[in-house]
């Protein structure tokens, strides 16, 4: 793999985030100098995203070595001096020296075996494809939940027949079949005897309803052909009465007008 010196030099000491930092002592790897002894070399080391930089100290503008998390594996490792928390970043090519590394101690090197574990592209694949088949999941049984919702809502919400053969309550009052709920009416929708004239006209369509066992603000007004016969019964009715009244008294006018 080919990188160019000036932009990893930049990437590095960007003021982009990074993902996890601290102290390692190393024993070597590409890029590192070797130590004479076995204490190995203590180095600043800057994680971004599957990039791991090593700085002389905290301060250093020079990365000293830069390794590519990719096809590789993070396990821990015993180190060459005792009393170390060492752990090796070993790739699965041939013939490429793994690297080895120690924490300070034992939280250090876990959260440091965590970070670089995680820091590859292939890891993040598996990730997002756990996600996705997750939100697949999430949605199916989302779905489900609305069409068993909706379903119970429509079962609840639909109107029952009324029994037609046999007389029973509806809207809170009994019926029969020539009689309304409240005596208003009979059945055929004409004036009940005994009524007089005023107080039919007062009644309005509403009596109409009751007549027929329905109540004025049911579901049922909402069909506008009944709606039309319920206020066509009621002028009929009028204009009926009406008639008879001009009949029964005729108007006096035309003859005070003879001479």
């Amino acid at each position: 793999m080919k990188l160019n010196e000036r932009s990893v030099a930049h990437y590095a000491l960007s003021d982009s985030p990074a993902d996890h930092t601290g102290f390692l002592r190393t024993w070597g790897g590409a890029g590192m100098p070797p130590t004479p002894s076995g204490a190995g070399r203590r180095c600043w080391f800057v994680l971004k995203g599957n990039l791991l930089f090593s700085f002389e100290s905290r301060e250093g503008r020079a990365p000293l070595s830069l390794v590519v998390l990719e096809g590789c594996t993070v396990e821990l490792a015993e180190a060459p001096v005792p009393e170390e928390f060492a752990f090796a970043i070993r790739f699965d090519a041939p013939g490429v020296r793994p690297h080895l590394l120690a924490a300070d101690g034992p939280a250090a090197q876990e959260a440091w075996v965590k970070a670089l574990s995680r820091a590859s592209f292939g890891y993040m694949r598996l990730v997002v494809r756990e996600l996705e088949s997750q939100l697949r999941e999430a949605r199916h049984s989302l779905d489900l939940h609305r069409r068993s919702s909706w379903k119970a809502v429509s079962s609840r919400c639909k109107p029952q027949a009324p029994d037609r053969w046999s007389p029973g309550l509806e809207n809170g009052h009994s019926l029969s079949r020539d009689c309304s709920p409240m005596g208003l009416v009979e059945e055929g929708g004409s004036r009940p005897a005994g009524r007089g004239l005023a107080e039919w006209e007062l009644q309005g369509p509403a009596s109409l309803l009751l007549g027929r066992g329905q109540s004025p603000v049911s579901p049922e007004t909402s069909c506008f052909s009944t709606l039309h016969e319920w206020y066509g019964r009621e002028i009929m009715e009028l204009r009926r009465a009406w008639l008879q009244r001009a009949q029964e008294n005729p108007p006096e006018c035309e003859d005070r007008d003879r001479p």
